[in-house]
């Protein structure tokens, strides 16, 4: 997948989410227990993840990366010696 088609996959997602939060905040939504606990236990923690993503994912993808090539040297290295 390309950068940017994940990006804009994330960037919908984030969106679509974020959506009843809205009604949490200004509308009749407080008044349903299910729709509160979902809310606050399982989209907000997905819009908080997506959003850090969407603005320092591609340094976590660097950091893994060049954790994946420290292990690769290091074995290397281990069969030279």
């Amino acid at each position: 997948m390309k950068a940017a088609t994940e990006r804009k996959i994330i960037r919908w997602l984030h969106i679509i989410a974020s959506i009843p939060i809205i009604g949490f905040i200004y509308g009749p939504v407080r008044n349903f227990p299910n729709a509160v606990h979902a809310i606050q236990w399982i989209l907000f923690p997905l819009i908080v993840l997506s959003g850090l993503w969407l603005w320092k994912g591609h340094l976590v993808k660097k950091w893994f990366k060049r954790k994946k090539l420290n292990k690769t040297l290091r074995s290397s290295i281990a069969v030279f010696s």
